[in-house]
């Protein structure tokens, strides 16, 4: 296949220094504000060129192979991938989760940039790897896991999907008003929010809320609280309501379930405004969940597709 037929899609994100220069204006204001408080400099300078040197790294190896596209993560929203389009995504695991939401089954790879600062269960190679990688992903000759995402879709037609979890409640994380219908059971709840999570995000938000499970349980000698191992590709998910609060207008019974393929978990807002579902902890991707708004969350069409090592 010729090098024209091919294309590699470099997603980076902003390094601390960048962020503090877009805050600050200029790379003096900057300095002058993390030196004020005691902060050394010259490791946010440090971080900044490791970082672009494994992008131009990956980058230079990439155009060998294929015709190359260097987007930051602010715009991965309104990406068109092809279905033939290699990924890379430069970064911590964060960026990985983040850019395989909006992808449908191209290979992902995760870079890590400086294996000295960063450590990450979805950043398997370095850049210089990508010599020998990329003709193989190309090659379709390539070691790979599917990953189950999730999916939630409201009734104007917003579609976001998960890759760790969803959280459905109120953006500052104050007491958030709904019904919630599951299994034919239906409950109107006052709670903190509710955790809907995927086989792979188990080590994630989901890992949190069972570690208070867990410590409440052995609180009252209850034993321990085992519960069932989910692989990434496992077409599940998992829900948990946070501090459901009872009363005589709401109900803490439906406050934890696994959902099948063909299940569905419907939400409906019974609050003015501040609602939000978003997912894998991104709140600019967001769908608002305000007045009468329904929202129905279920194991999504498709799938990622991480390379491994």
């Amino acid at each position: 296949m010729g090098r024209g037929m091919n294309k590699i899609i470099i997603v980076k994100r902003k390094t601390r220094l960048e962020e503090l220069k877009r805050r600050y204006n200029t790379i003096e204001q900057a300095k002058f504000y993390v030196e004020h408080l005691g902060a050394d400099f010259n490791d946010y300078i440090h971080e900044d060129k490791t970082y672009y040197e494994a992008v131009a790294t990956v980058k230079n190896l990439a155009i060998k192979n294929a015709r190359v596209l260097e987007i930051d993560r602010e715009y991965l929203p309104n990406m068109i991938f092809g279905k033939e389009d290699i990924v890379i995504a430069i970064g911590q695991d964060g960026l990985v989760a983040n850019t395989m939401k909006y992808l449908d089954g191209q290979p992902l790879v995760g870079i890590n940039p400086d294996a000295s600062r960063w450590d990450g269960i979805l950043l398997p190679f370095e850049a210089g790897d990508m010599e020998r990688m990329i003709p193989k992903i190309i090659e379709k000759n390539y070691d790979g896991k599917n990953v189950t995402m999730g999916k939630a879709e409201s009734t104007d037609g917003q579609v976001l999907y998960a890759v760790n979890d969803f959280f459905v409640g109120v953006k500052n994380h104050t007491s958030a008003h709904y019904d919630i219908c599951f299994d034919g059971k239906k409950e109107k709840q006052s709670s903190s929010g509710v955790i809907v999570s995927t086989g792979f995000g188990m080590t994630g938000w989901h890992q949190s809320v069972m570690a208070q499970f867990r410590g409440i349980a052995r609180a009252f000698n209850l034993g321990e609280i085992k519960e069932p191992q989910y692989s990434w590709d496992s077409n599940e998910l998992v829900f948990q309501v946070r501090e459901p609060y009872p009363s005589r207008f709401t109900q803490a019974e439906l406050v934890y379930g696994c959902m099948k393929q063909k299940d569905t978990l419907a939400f409906r807002s019974n609050m003015a405004d501040n609602g939000v579902v978003f997912s894998d902890g991104i709140l600019d991707d967001v769908i608002e969940f305000n007045a009468g708004m329904e929202v129905k969350i279920s194991v999504a069409e498709k799938v990622g597709r991480l390379v491994i090592n």
